[in-house]
């Protein structure tokens, strides 16, 4: 090899910076975006979860005489139950067909049930439920990349 061939054979340094540099801001600029996505899937997940426990809590108040869950929601919609919703029967349910949804925001399937729902503070972690009037509701602070608060969807 001629002392010509071996000078042409490699990159030199200020090319090898300048890809490195085009990586750099190709990388900055793509990686917030897999972020912001990953964020947007688990909003609409949340959605989604709300929508069947929803919809289930809504087919066990129509099959129930006008009656909503207790606070035993949990097994009151995955379980079968009679008409009365206390005991454990054949004849109505189970509503939701696998394991209660985990609310993808935290993780917690845990459902605190109570007379009011009120605004999270902090430290709630799975679902709010309201006893009284059905209301269901993600228990956890902050808002999605819609803007829109997890706890008001």
């Amino acid at each position: 090899m001629s002392k010509q061939d071996r000078k042409n054979a490699g990159f030199t340094l200020v090319e090898l910076l300048i890809v490195v540099i085009i990586l750099g801001i190709l990388a900055a600029v793509v990686i917030p975006q897999f972020n912001t996505a990953a964020a947007e899937s688990k909003e609409a997940a949340l959605a989604s979860n709300l929508a069947t426990i929803r919809q289930a809590v809504e087919l066990y108040k129509v099959q129930h005489n006008d009656a909503f869950p207790g606070s035993g929601i949990v097994d009151q919609l995955t379980l079968s139950t009679d008409v009365d919703g206390a005991t454990t029967g054949t004849k109505y349910g189970p509503y939701i067909r696998n394991a209660f949804p985990k609310n993808p925001i935290d993780g917690d399937s845990t459902v605190t049930a109570a007379t009011s729902i009120s605004t999270p503070s902090g430290t709630s972690v799975g679902w709010a439920y309201n006893t009284v009037n059905g209301e269901f509701r993600a228990n956890v602070d902050g808002a999605g990349p819609s803007g829109v608060n997890y706890h008001d969807l």
